[in-house]
């Protein structure tokens, strides 16, 4: 999936955290309502402007970094 064209990162939106595209929704926002026990199909009907997609890519955005913080030095 390419992240770049759902995530991004604006300077003054959110202080600069990573957000879903043209919205001020940030991944981390998601990450945590499905930590809380929110379905994908709950935070899209709470957020419409968010798809299955987007929640997909707040997963896989956290697994790269996840990734990224793992490897060695």
């Amino acid at each position: 999936m390419d992240l770049t064209s759902l995530i991004e990162t604006r300077p003054g939106v959110r202080g600069g955290k990573p957000c879903f595209a043209e919205t001020r929704i940030t991944v981390y926002d998601v990450l945590d309502y499905l930590a809380s026990g929110m379905t994908s199909s709950e935070i899209v009907l709470d957020f419409p402007e968010l798809t299955e997609q987007h929640v997909r890519a707040a997963i896989e955005f956290a697994a790269v970094r996840e990734r990224r913080l793992a490897a060695p030095v």
